[in-house]
């Protein structure tokens, strides 16, 4: 049984070694109690001025002089190297919700691993930021509240059907999957957009812009997938 390194009843910050915007950088860790370093993501995390209350991973990327400021009672080596830093920080994360930053963009085969993380704990709820899109796994059921005309892609990471109430062109009825049938560059045509799909394995993607309605539709979901065994 997992015991989390960190838990909190409040939404958490979690950056990663990737490139962050600034700006909203210190937004979300004025915003959040708790702020988690992904390994590299500590030099992030204290170049804005912030001390991350615990940093996990292999520690293979935090430079010597971030880790000697950080209290070594906040760090946390976990030394396998079957899983990603960003996999070793969610499966050790607590919370009703998680924003991920430094995860997106920066290398396409790191973003691919944070994906693959994403349904390896499809039970824990995160945003992940990037530069112009957010991103989370679907749960069972999710409602956005959105606006006419909010790009809304979804894009299967296996095989995958659902039902969609908002949306211009509706998934009632289909089966998505990588390589043959995938939702991206839908749209939302009313203000609120429902999404039902039946495996852990849809990415609901929205402009930056609408993270707090995708944050919300998340903590307001009625149901999470079981922890995987």
């Amino acid at each position: 049984m997992n015991h989390p390194i960190v838990r909190s009843e409040n939404p958490v910050l979690l950056v990663g070694g990737g490139k962050s915007d600034p700006d909203m950088l210190h937004q979300l860790a004025q915003a959040c109690k708790l702020r988690v370093a992904a390994d590299g993501g500590t030099d992030a995390l204290l170049a804005r001025g912030v001390m991350p209350d615990a940093v996990i991973g292999d520690l293979d990327s935090i430079t010597a002089r971030a880790r000697a400021q950080v209290p070594h009672s906040r760090i946390h080596h976990i030394a396998e190297q079957d899983s990603t830093d960003f996999d070793k920080c969610l499966r050790n994360i607590a919370a009703p919700l998680v924003w991920g930053m430094g995860f997106l963009g920066h290398r396409i085969d790191h973003q691919l691993a944070a994906l693959t993380a994403l349904v390896r704990h499809a039970d824990r709820r995160c945003v992940l930021l990037g530069s112009r899109d957010c991103l989370a796994l679907a749960p069972p059921r999710l409602a956005l509240t959105l606006a006419p005309g909010v790009r809304v892609s979804l894009y299967p990471l296996g095989r995958v059907s659902g039902r969609s109430d908002g949306l211009r062109w509706p998934i009632d009825g289909l089966c998505l999957a990588p390589g043959a049938r995938v939702g991206t560059s839908n749209e939302a045509v009313a203000g609120r957009v429902t999404l039902t799909v039946d495996a852990p394995l849809m990415l609901v993607i929205l402009p930056l812009e609408w993270r707090q309605a995708l944050a919300q539709g998340l903590r307001e979901a009625p149901a999470v997938w079981p922890v995987p065994e």
